[in-house]
């Protein structure tokens, strides 16, 4: 399968450019050191409107060039966690960028001393402020939860070592983990994958040599995820947080009454998706799914979704949306964009990163499946928000996670929804089965996670969790969500999701995405049923470029949606409803 290009940036990690571009970068962070102590950028200190545009300007610089240099470093340490080279020279980087941390806490804590007043009338003078009002008012917002500039310095500077060093290091080991299955040790991202085989024996086996795989390192990942939860618990309680989600709310760019409503409509809707499940078993000739059943595939695709088939389908699809989307995907398969087959020291799951101007990279583990299809567009998703972005400074383009997933979740929706629309008897079901199973685990897995990583946070005040402490945690927040409909769970679900050894509570914005994602949607087709796509498309482009300079509550608003009236979430789960409804119309449950 192919592979992505790197060497349009350098030609190799040993590439004297990238040597000379690293020494250039220590340079530029070193100079905007000497900005900030020049201006005595910090708490306390006056804010003139020189000393600000300098500022935002010189971090603009040193963001950009290091964004680009830490995405060729990337490339490689996650495709081949084992190359010594691409690890030495990513912990060389971010020892080299770890003065930035710092720096933005100053910043903020140096902005944060302004009134609305004064915030106004610099804007009124600063034509580089006015453009970046968007994060400027952010920072007067986050002000309020810095601990002291001594504490904020040291706590940025010990993160790569703390934190940051147990996320490493569970990347690192879970990337080279193996499991015995049939005699034969595969990787461990071999194993997840035969969770969607159509032999359920086949998906036992595979289940039961997974879960020996991730226990035989517990301890190595209990102690990563205490390392992780201890840190972040810790600076959350100094900063003067309420509680351990709410440093989450202020990154996501939403409100409290956001998140409950949105999460009102989840819970809600969990009944529904258990009669998802429900039907899914009783296709199966059980009472209640096991954990590899979930994945299990129903009806029977005519079309055999190999990588290249799924690239042109993608394709197609998308210019049936806009030419524009099509001429998109079609750069990225022909500029080898896509990093697309499993391997061993290969990271696992899918993601997009920005490569350079408004080109992204994405990487993928391509199995033979619709759902791996819609795994691509949703990446593909990302890359098109990004161009979207385009060349903005990076402070401009700084995304919460929450409108992060909106242009994903849209291009997921157009794939799948084309494969529906034709698809008749047991490939109407296999289409439906690939959507609900989706949608299941944005809806029902995310909320468990979400319940699981607030539990441990709570019992981590009390001191390091056990491995089997993590495991009951798990399986306790699997039989909230999924309820009696679910047999067997997976107990190491804590040890398979890299987002827990990463930023905190990287969960419920997927839902978030989801249904924001469809409920934007749903106006396309009305918006198209009324010949004004074109209108619609021009303002869904509009609200991808805008998501760095506005709120979420700001972009929504464009739309007519109130994110914090229920009535607007219901909507969204109703579409899905509605798809499990016609599910168990064809599958005869």
């Amino acid at each position: 399968m192919p592979r992505w290009r790197t060497d349009d940036l350098y030609a190799g990690l040993k590439d004297p450019a990238l040597s000379r571009d690293l020494n250039a970068l220590r340079d530029e962070v070193q100079a905007l050191e000497a900005l900030f102590d020049g201006h005595a950028i910090g708490a306390g200190s006056p804010v003139t409107a020189e000393a600000l545009g300098a500022a935002l300007n010189g971090m603009n610089e040193v963001v950009r060039r290091a964004g680009t240099l830490r995405a060729f470093v990337a490339a490689f340490v996650t495709t081949d966690s084992r190359d010594e080279a691409a690890q030495a020279q990513m912990a060389a980087f971010t020892t080299l960028t770890l003065p930035l941390g710092p720096l933005r806490s100053r910043f903020t804590a140096w902005v944060g001393g302004l009134s609305a007043a004064e915030l106004d009338a610099l804007l009124d003078q600063s034509e580089v402020a006015r453009a970046h009002a968007h994060t400027l008012r952010d920072a007067v917002r986050d002000a309020q939860f810095m601990m002291s500039p001594p504490e904020e310095d040291l706590a940025a500077r010990l993160h790569p070592a703390s934190g940051g060093g147990w996320g490493k290091l569970h990347g690192n080991v879970s990337s080279t983990l193996r499991g015995k299955f049939r005699g034969q040790w595969l990787p461990v991202t071999a194993l997840r994958a035969l969770a969607s085989d159509p032999d359920a024996q086949v998906r036992e086996d595979a289940y039961h040599a997974e879960i020996a795989a991730w226990k035989s390192q517990e301890v190595v990942f209990a102690a990563c995820m205490n390392g992780v939860k201890g840190e972040s618990g810790t600076v959350a309680a100094r900063r003067g947080y309420g509680d351990v989600v709410a440093p989450s709310l202020l990154s996501n760019g939403i409100d409290q009454g956001t998140l409950d409503a949105m999460q009102a409509a989840v819970v809600a809707a969990l009944p529904d998706f258990r009669r998802y499940f429900q039907a899914k078993a009783t296709r199966l000739g059980k009472a209640a799914l096991d954990w590899w059943d979930l994945f299990a595939p129903a009806g029977k695709s005519e079309t055999h979704w190999s990588y290249e088939a799924g690239a042109e389908f993608v394709e197609r699809q998308f210019r049936g949306y806009s030419a524009a989307l099509g001429d998109f995907a079609a750069q990225a398969f022909r500029e080898d964009w896509i990093d697309a087959g499993p391997r061993d020291g290969k990271r696992s799951g899918a993601f997009c990163m920005r490569w350079q101007g408004s080109d992204s990279r994405i990487l993928m583990n391509h199995d033979p499946s619709l759902d791996s299809v819609s795994t691509l567009a949703h990446e593909l998703g990302h890359g098109y928000h990004n161009r979207q972005l385009g060349d903005l400074p990076p402070l401009q383009r700084e995304t919460p996670m929450t409108l992060a997933e909106t242009a994903s979740i849209f291009c997921e929706t157009i794939i799948q929804n084309a494969a529906l629309e034709t698809a008749q008897g047991q490939e109407r079901l296999y289409v439906l089965e690939t959507q609900l199973m989706g949608h299941a685990q944005v809806v029902v897995d995310i909320h468990s996670r979400f319940l699981f990583e607030k539990a441990v946070f709570e019992r981590r005040v009390g001191g390091d969790l056990n491995p089997s402490d993590l495991s009951d945690l798990m399986v306790w927040a699997q039989r909230e969500t999924y309820g009696d409909v679910l047999n067997t769970p997976h107990p190491y679900m804590w040890a398979v999701k890299p987002h827990y050894y990463g930023r905190s509570f990287y969960n419920y914005p997927y839902t978030f995405g989801l249904l924001f994602g469809l409920g934007l949607y749903a106006q396309y087709e009305q918006a198209r049923a009324q010949g004004q796509e074109a209108d619609f498309q021009a303002r869904y482009d509009a609200l991808l470029a805008a998501t760095g300079q506005a709120t979420p509550l700001e972009l929504a608003a464009r739309f007519g949606i109130d994110l914090h009236a229920p009535a607007f979430w219901e909507g969204s789960l109703n579409m899905i409803r509605r798809q499990i409804e016609a599910y168990e119309g064809v599958s005869g449950a």
